[in-house]
């Protein structure tokens, strides 16, 4: 393993760990939004159902995920 793979390894693991942290898996307790809590658009049921408890579209998700990880 070189410098690059080190770092996308350690980078993979922040990321896993961060999804783990906020994604309440498995938890029939936590209730989706059926819209978007940032932008106010519907979250598609597939996401819901994928995702239980999301609280953001995939794009403002994608979004929030973006300037966290530069934070």
């Amino acid at each position: 393993m070189d410098e690059v793979d080190d770092s996308q390894k350690a980078e993979s693991l922040y990321l896993l760990e961060a999804l783990a942290a906020n994604r309440p898996v498995g938890n029939p307790g936590f209730v989706s939004f059926t819209r978007c809590a940032e932008c106010d658009e519907e979250i598609p049921e597939r996401r819901r159902k994928a995702i239980p408890g999301c609280r953001l579209c995939a794009a403002c998700q994608a979004e929030q995920d973006r300037n966290s990880h530069f934070s």
